[in-house]
């Protein structure tokens, strides 16, 4: 994208709004609704031409950019087309697209963008100073129109979150031919958030033509909804931090303390209504859990020594008030090397991003609290045993077949051969185990099969 001119206000709020086509509607929220109207203060602002300009605004969930056709617009529709923009980026919708695309595998974005916009669209209505475009379609119209729900505005936006919504509204058919040679629940469908509605891709990662141009069937609530989105603009892009999943719970937790604080400050004259089942969600990292529950298991532990006395013996003696104290024991500065065993499931289906991303946590994990590891990978039977240093291993390096079977109980037994002190599998739980060890178990599932019940343990879902 050409950007003329910009207002980079990320890292705190700005002082004075630099010259682009949003600033006198941004100047007209903040007089009318200080608070919640300087969250645009918060907002990368960028004035966009040429081919790529959107055709009068769009945001990618951090940034705002206006059109050539904006400056055309009557002031009151300006300011309610920025407010669109600016509770677009506040709740974080194109974030919270792509992590919704990661759990169900197929988000249509005509649908997802017509249900965003509803829930912000009756956020605004009830504001007399600004105006919004034609063809906005509220939420208390859509889930009249595509689920027969009748309620008001006010009782919808405390009951509806944009998810709960989309999934309602979504309900497209696959054709049957779509699916062929697709391992019944594994997570690998395809990933339609930035546009392509293409089926699943086939058992060899290459997908037929004739499947990948058809898109799926509307059912009667998403034909309905579909009709309402026909005057829509669609203004939500790519999420353009999308390539850095860790920072989005940071993120997540800012804007939401933002949005709180803003509401409060403004009461009635908020823009924000009663919005508050679509506030972002604040969610622990996995990596953090996952450092948290290894470094519990891995660390040293003092062992009592009897073969030497404890340090209140030896300053007493031995003896208090002239009498002979019983034996205490101290404890052993020996430390023996603390042992990871990491167990993979390669019948699964990890996707290179994210295996990389776990891959890096278990090195910098050993590397820190000095734990050796014993990799042991397998689907139905061990296929291969290697032990690293603190630091070193070769899971980038492996490679999953999907679609076979899989039998927990082979990698569970070499594990306990290696007297691990925690271990950590990584699969989708699609197995049998009939062997528990005597070490505890930490399951790493990717987000599309949270659903699965784990053996025992604890289960940690990687997203």
């Amino acid at each position: 994208m050409e950007t003329e001119t910009e207002t980079d206000t990320g890292a705190a709020p700005s002082r004075s709004l630099q010259n682009h086509r949003g600033t006198r509607a941004i100047q007209r929220m903040v007089e009318f609704a200080p608070s919640t109207g300087g969250l645009a203060l918060w907002v990368r602002h960028h004035d966009v031409n040429g081919s790529e300009a959107p055709a009068i605004a769009a945001n990618d969930g951090t940034s705002i950019f206006y059109g050539p056709g904006f400056e055309g617009l009557p002031l009151p529709v300006q300011v309610g087309l920025v407010a669109h923009q600016v509770l677009h980026v506040a709740l974080r919708h194109p974030q919270r697209r792509d992590a919704l695309a990661r759990l169900v595998g197929d988000v249509d974005p005509q649908l997802y963008n017509l249900c965003a916009d509803a829930i912000v669209n009756s956020t605004l209505s009830h504001l007399s100073w600004l105006e919004l475009p034609a063809g906005s379609v509220l939420l208390e119209d859509l889930l009249s129109a595509s689920l027969n729900l009748h309620q008001g505005v006010e009782k919808s936006l405390l009951e509806w979150d944009l998810e709960r919504l989309y999934r309602a509204v979504d309900d497209r058919k696959w054709s049957r031919a779509s699916f062929r040679g697709q391992r019944r629940g594994k997570g690998n469908e395809r990933n339609s958030s930035s546009g392509d509605n293409g089926g699943p891709e086939a058992e060899d990662g290459t997908a037929q033509a004739a499947d990948r141009e058809r898109p799926a069937a509307d059912g009667q609530c998403a034909a309905r909804a579909r009709y309402l989105a026909d005057r829509m603009i669609a203004d939500l892009l790519p999420a353009a931090d999308a390539e850095h999943p860790e920072a989005e719970a940071e993120q997540s937790r800012e804007w939401r303390e933002r949005i709180v604080r803003a509401h409060a400050g403004d009461g009635v004259h908020s823009m924000l209504r009663e919005l508050l089942a679509d506030l972002p969600k604040v969610r622990t990292p996995w990596e953090l859990l996952l450092r948290t529950q290894l470094a519990r298991g891995l660390s040293h532990q003092p062992d009592l020594s009897w073969s030497r006395p404890s340090r209140s013996y030896v300053a007493n003696q031995g003896r208090i008030g002239g009498r002979r104290m019983p034996w205490e024991p101290g404890f052993s500065t020996a430390k023996a090397v603390a042992r990871l065993a990491v167990m993979v499931d390669v019948s699964g289906s990890i996707e290179a991003p994210l295996l990389g991303r776990f891959a890096g946590e278990i090195e910098a994990i050993t590397r820190r609290l000095e734990a050796g590891a014993v990799v042991i990978i397998g689907d139905e039977r061990v296929t291969a045993v290697e032990l690293f240093e603190p630091g070193r291993s070769n899971l980038r390096d492996i490679r999953f077949n999907g679609g076979g079977g899989t039998d927990f109980t082979p990698l569970l037994q070499e594990a306990e051969r290696h007297a691990p002190d925690i271990g950590v599998f990584l699969t989708d739980l699609d197995g049998p185990a009939n062997y528990r060890p005597a070490f505890p178990v930490l399951w790493c599932v990717p987000v599309a099969h949270a659903a699965m019940p784990h053996p025992f343990g604890r289960k940690l879902v990687l997203d």
